[in-house]
C-alpha cells in the first residue's frame, strides 16, 4: 500500500483499577487472532480498541470495554490519562489512555479469539511482556503526565 493511502487511527487504552491492581488480559499468540495493527501477539494488554464513525470517547470506551470484558464502566467518571503516537512499519495510531474505577460486573473473556485470559495485577508488579501501547499508558499514569 503507498504511503498517501495510508490513515491515522485512534485507538484508546483503559487503565482499569481497583484496590491498586490493574486489569489486562494476554493476547492470542497467534497473529492472525490478537487482531492488532500494532502487533501485540502474545503480549498483555489494557482493554481498549479503535474508536468508531460518530462516537464520543467515553462511547467509544464503553463499548469496547464492555465488548472485551463485560464489565460496565460510568462513562461520567473516565478521566483522560494518557495521549501517545504510536507508530509501527505498517500502521499508526493516537492511542487515548483513560483511568476507569467506577464499573460493575466481573472481567470475562468474551473474545476468546482474541483474548485468551483476563487478570489482576498489582500497579508495581506487571507482567514483563506488555503491549507498548499499554505500557506506555501505565508509564505515563505512574509518571502523571499525558503526553
Amino acid at each position: 500500500m503507498e504511503q498517501q493511502n495510508k490513515k491515522v487511527g485512534v485507538g484508546f487504552g483503559v487503565l482499569i483499577l481497583k484496590d491498586n491492581k490493574v486489569l489486562l488480559g494476554k493476547r492470542h499468540d497467534d497473529a492472525q487472532k490478537a487482531d492488532s495493527e500494532l502487533h501485540g501477539e502474545g503480549t498483555w494488554t489494557m482493554p481498549g480498541g479503535k474508536m468508531e464513525f460518530g462516537e464520543t470517547f467515553e462511547q467509544s470506551v464503553a463499548r469496547e470495554v464492555q465488548e472485551e470484558t463485560n464489565l460496565i464502566i460510568d462513562q461520567e467518571n473516565l478521566k483522560l490519562i494518557s495521549i501517545a503516537n504510536d507508530r509501527v512499519e505498517d500502521a499508526h495510531f493516537v492511542t487515548i489512555g483513560f483511568l476507569c474505577q467506577d464499573f460493575k460486573g466481573e472481567a470475562k473473556i468474551m473474545e476468546p479469539d482474541e483474548i485468551t485470559e483476563w487478570q489482576w495485577f498489582e500497579i508495581d508488579n506487571l507482567p514483563e511482556q506488555l503491549f507498548f501501547p499499554s505500557a506506555e499508558i501505565l508509564e505515563n499514569y505512574k509518571k502523571n503526565k499525558v503526553y
